[in-house]
């Protein structure tokens, strides 16, 4: 299993997400577009970054990409399914799909989440219910909660 980052802003967010990488043993990290690296433009690890995601980084391959959309055509043409996180019409319950090895996990900009270019180009998109009366929770426990589903209820 490997996830796409798209655009998300918050270096805490992207850390968090490193770290739960690391303890599903996530293949590898795709970073497109504004979302940060781990390391800043003189190879040094950032600090904020390292706070949160506690090395996971040394651990979790990762990749900086520009477009997420190449991204995600270039996973399709290796046979990976695109499973996308984000509220839509089109979605169904996270916790009713069963994947196998070849998923990519799609997660998007805090506020904006994932383009139709994006959500366009998966397979399922994949909302977790809602309950209370935010329609959304951060992206990387929203992350947190689908990959622990995915990756362990088979």
């Amino acid at each position: 299993m490997v996830a796409v980052l798209d655009n998300i802003r918050s270096l805490y967010n992207v850390g968090s997400i490193f770290r739960t990488s690391d303890a599903v043993g996530i293949e590898k990290l795709y970073l497109c577009g504004i979302t940060p690296s781990p390391l800043d433009k003189l190879g040094r690890v950032r600090p904020g970054f390292l706070k949160v995601d506690l090395g996971a980084h040394e651990n979790v391959k990762w990749e900086k990409r520009t477009s997420t959309w190449r991204t995600i055509d270039k996973l399709k043409s290796e046979g990976y399914k695109i499973y996308a996180i984000e509220q839509s019409e089109k979605s169904v319950p996270y916790n009713r799909v069963r994947v196998d090895k070849k998923t990519a996990l799609i997660v998007g900009h805090e506020v904006r989440g994932l383009s139709d270019a994006v959500m366009n180009r998966a397979d399922k998109i994949l909302e977790i219910p809602m309950s209370g009366v935010k329609e959304s929770l951060n992206v990387s426990v929203a992350f947190g909660i689908v990959v622990y589903s995915l990756r362990y209820n088979k």
